[in-house]
């Protein structure tokens, strides 16, 4: 399964989480790993929908936490260029609701047809 396509990337041919969460096959081409999502955990999120389809050169992971139409601590992250999409690890370090969409380099979004997505987070405490 070696490429040479991503030899620069911190993601490898060998791995085996992004394997496996392609794998998935989602229909919208989103993948998140590991659900739940806990509070300071590292999570991994997979693109392979609507832009990469469409060719883009480069993709972004456009964050926010809290509720879905009041994103606070809004970010983009460069995403990575794998085999199986792009490519962006990120550490989630608030409560509530880990919001999320996409967009290029040419200024397109992908943003599941205005409802982006959404995962609640867990602070990690047993009730």
């Amino acid at each position: 399964m070696a490429n040479d396509h991503n030899k620069e990337s911190r993601y490898r041919d060998g791995d085996m989480r992004l394997w496996n969460m392609r794998k998935a096959d989602h229909p919208d081409g989103v993948t998140v790993d590991p659900v739940p999502i806990t509070q300071g955990d590292e999570v991994t999120v997979l693109y392979y929908g609507l832009l990469s389809n469409a060719g883009a050169d480069q993709v972004w992971l456009h964050t926010g936490y809290g509720d879905h139409d009041k994103w606070q601590a809004v970010h983009d992250y460069r995403m990575e260029k794998t085999g199986w999409g792009w490519a962006k690890t990120i550490q989630v370090n608030a409560g509530s609701r880990f919001n999320f969409c996409f967009k290029d380099s040419a200024n397109n979004w992908d943003n599941n047809s205005g409802a982006n997505w959404s995962f609640e987070v867990h602070t990690g405490k047993q009730v």
